[in-house]
């Protein structure tokens, strides 16, 4: 087995079983001064790569760690588009992107699929995210501008929002707070109770609070949070 690690320096990779083209050190942190053959390249990343742990073992991963091979290929098919280019990729953007309600086609199949509140002659209105912390800061951004503007429209200040969670959310929720300088406010778990409890969740609500998040528990059950 081929096998990549760092020489006592830290300094450089010694890669001697991963090609006969690579048998001097090779640095880590600076382009060589010669070029190697792409196979050779490659061999040398992929090796390093293995000392990672194997992603289909990792319980605790927020991704998927295995799809069919026709999602697989469709991803390395559309790799090389440049996602912003809406002229270029037209069809791309009208699965992913709003160019009109209508044609958000993969948010009104999620809206759909979750039940949301929309009428047979409306659409759901949303966007593509990197990842659901993005989709996180988007949402807390939107919570934190829409009680601005309803406070704003009351006469009243605007400077300490909140926000009420679980102890057990998502650490994002800790980065949206830090980040864009809104309170967290976390309803600490109990032995035998490791979701947020409803109750004490309320009792923390306040007039500055911008929004609750709720979290998923170990039994795959949605937390209620009611609106009043």
């Amino acid at each position: 087995m081929a096998l990549a690690t760092n020489s006592e320096s830290e300094e450089h990779l010694h890669s001697t079983f991963a090609s006969r083209y690579v048998r001097a050190v090779i640095p880590r942190f600076k382009m060589p001064d010669n070029s190697m053959p792409k196979d050779a390249a490659y061999q040398v990343i992929s090796d390093e790569l293995m000392l990672d742990g194997n992603p289909r073992l990792n319980l605790a991963s927020f991704v998927t760690t295995w799809m069919e091979p026709e999602c697989d290929k469709l991803i390395m098919e559309s790799v090389n588009k440049n996602y912003v280019d809406m002229d270029e990729y037209p069809v791309t953007t009208e699965l992913q992107r709003v160019l009109s309600p209508l044609q958000n086609r993969c948010v009104n199949m999620i809206a759909n699929l979750f039940h949301a509140p929309v009428g047979e002659d409306e659409a759901a209105i949303g966007c593509g995210t990197v990842g659901s912390s993005e989709a996180i800061m988007l949402a807390g951004l939107a919570f934190k501008r829409k009680w601005q503007q309803r406070r704003r429209a009351q006469g009243l200040p605007t400077d300490n929002p909140n926000i009420v969670t679980g102890a057990n959310v998502q650490v994002c929720w800790e980065k949206f707070a830090r980040y864009f300088e809104v309170e967290l406010k976390e309803v600490k778990l109990s032995e035998g109770y490791y979701v947020m409890d409803p109750a004490k969740a309320v009792e923390m609500v306040d007039e500055n609070t911008i929004c609750v998040a709720a979290s998923w528990d170990p039994r795959n059950s949605c937390e209620p949070v009611s609106y009043a």
